[in-house]
């Protein structure tokens, strides 16, 4: 059996030695107070804030749904229909027996 046994690689874990976490934190929020003050531009947006929503408003079921809010699911809706019959059930047939 150990013929067929694949062992996954060693995954990598690189850790860097000479890093100022403390000096970095500082870096930050000195250049956060900077754009507060406007003397640097503001920052601009990462490419991921930038696409996200991009293609939801061109899709019209899309924007037909953000404006309708959220709905029940059809499996949510079927499974708590089968609650209630079976909960119906069980009371009419416990008052048909007594």
């Amino acid at each position: 059996m150990g013929r067929f046994k694949m062992s996954e690689p060693r995954r990598f874990n690189h850790k860097y030695i000479f890093v100022d976490e403390r000096k970095e934190k500082l870096d930050k929020i000195v250049e956060k107070a900077k754009r507060d003050l406007g003397m640097l531009p503001p920052e601009e947006k990462g490419y991921e804030e930038r696409i996200r929503g991009a293609f939801s408003d061109e899709n019209s079921h899309v924007s037909r749904r953000k404006a309708n809010g959220e709905r029940i699911s059809s499996r949510v809706a079927v499974v708590a229909l089968f609650v209630c019959v079976f909960i119906l059930y069980y009371i009419l047939r416990g008052v048909l027996i007594f």
